[in-house]
């Protein structure tokens, strides 16, 4: 008789090694987090990912705009970097985040939007799991690195209108209390893509994770040791098959275009010139996915509020922040710095090749800010969606959902989860995905 033991194995589903990590089949003895498994891709295709870029302040009031659908799609001048991306474009207009129009100014417009959660006022912290890191529970695990959080502003503790300025620097958020830890050297941000490669070498997998197996075993049921067993013996089979036909060049599938960077590691520090630091955690997030290191990545190129300078583009007189207030031509000179980041990152992932896919159509690049115009109008958000997700995205069109009842941002949320096959019935405040998307 099988008698399951008294000790369950909590938010555990995967074995442990040097440098590895890798699955378990659903076992009656243990609990494992999360909701319904996520159902695998074949294996000829590549993985879908999500970027999400976020720019603070808004956008010049007159020049965010499109009109129009597919190669003959005009554009307001903030956008005219993405002239060559058009077809692979959605400009999203008028949906919002409605907890941004309660609270204060910059912090209440940025700390939840990524998650439309309430946020806590009187210098507290609380917010709400963020998209990325919510997808980087299920969808994670299947990479070396969950998720990549960068930024190329250091965050500011300060508090701002009686709310945390935590807010004002934090898109991506592990839990209600806890914003990600967020990676401002290019240098660190590289080591952890890169840096453990050369001490995992050519170690079996299974070798890797035997000494935690050993572990899992005596806490299990018999019949989940007989389970336990079978499936590592079969991926020890197929760590054979591949190691073979990997000799005899027939190894099929998607892989990887790249197994190693094809970039040196950054200089230590932050470079001093901000177009050289967005460059480069630019490429790093290229990196991440061309490799496989990782599907998700959030880059804050500013904070809220932000006092960045841009003496690289002759804008030196003036930061971020209070340049935002008017609508002068050195505001779209940065607007335009911004969206030069996105035009970069789209191109270099749409010269990817994939099979029939680039990597942009496995990917979706999303580009927003915490408000439409730096005068903190948050009734509607700037957002543009780059990439085909995976095929399921078809660029090429405007949307509009500025005058319909239901336009909450985490629709949209809700819409690039169903892309990667992690469907929650709820988040945030909606209940149902975008059908256009």
């Amino acid at each position: 008789m099988n008698t399951p033991p008294t000790h369950q194995f909590t938010r555990r589903a995967f074995l442990r090694g040097l440098g590895v990590t890798m699955a378990l089949p659903w076992m009656e003895s243990m609990t494992v987090w999360g909701d319904e498994p996520r159902v695998a891709k074949p294996a000829s295709e590549a993985p879908v990912r999500l970027a999400v870029l976020f720019s603070g302040n808004g956008f010049h009031s007159k020049e965010w705009w499109a009109r129009g659908e597919g190669a003959q799609m005009e554009l307001g001048k903030v956008l005219q970097p993405l002239a060559g991306m058009r077809e692979k474009m959605l400009f999203i207009r008028g949906l919002q985040n409605a907890e941004a129009q309660k609270g204060n100014i910059h912090s209440s417009q940025t700390g939840n939007l990524l998650s439309g959660a309430p946020l806590a006022s009187g210098g507290e912290i609380r917010s709400g799991t963020s998209v990325d890191q919510l997808l980087a529970q299920t969808y994670g695990r299947e990479t070396k690195v969950p998720s990549l959080v960068l930024g190329c502003e250091k965050s500011n503790p300060s508090v701002h209108k009686n709310y945390s300025m935590l807010y004002s620097s934090h898109i991506s958020w592990s839990s209600p209390t806890t914003p990600t830890p967020l990676e401002l050297y290019p240098a660190l941000a590289f080591d952890r893509l890169f840096k453990d490669e050369a001490s995992r070498g050519d170690q079996s997998v299974l070798d890797a994770v035997l000494a935690d197996a050993r572990d899992v075993r005596r806490g299990i049921s018999s019949r989940d040791q007989q389970k336990l067993d079978e499936y590592l013996t079969s991926v020890r089979e197929v760590e054979q098959r591949i190691e073979n036909a990997g000799k005899r060049g027939e190894l099929q599938g998607w892989r990887p275009t790249l197994d190693k960077p094809n970039i040196p590691r950054p200089a230590d520090g932050i470079p001093q010139d901000i177009g050289e630091h967005m460059r480069l955690m630019s490429d790093i997030l290229v990196l991440g996915f061309q490799t496989d290191t990782t599907r998700l990545c959030t880059l804050k190129l500013n904070n809220d509020h932000s006092s960045l300078r841009f003496p690289n583009l002759g804008v030196d007189y003036m930061i971020h922040h209070l340049l935002s207030h008017s609508d002068t031509a050195d505001w779209l000179k940065v607007n335009q710095f911004f969206l030069d980041q996105l035009a970069y990152i789209a191109g270099k992932l749409d010269a990817i090749q994939e099979g029939p896919r680039t990597a942009l159509d496995n990917t979706m690049l999303l580009f927003c800010s915490s408000m439409l115009t730096g005068s903190h109008d948050a009734s509607q958000l700037p957002v543009i969606l780059l990439g085909g997700g995976g095929g399921r995205i078809k660029g090429g069109r405007v949307l509009d959902y500025k005058d319909q009842p239901n336009r909450q941002m985490c629709r949209l949320f809700l819409s690039l989860m169903d892309k990667m096959e992690v469907r929650p019935k709820t988040f945030g405040d909606a209940t149902m995905a975008l059908e256009e998307v």
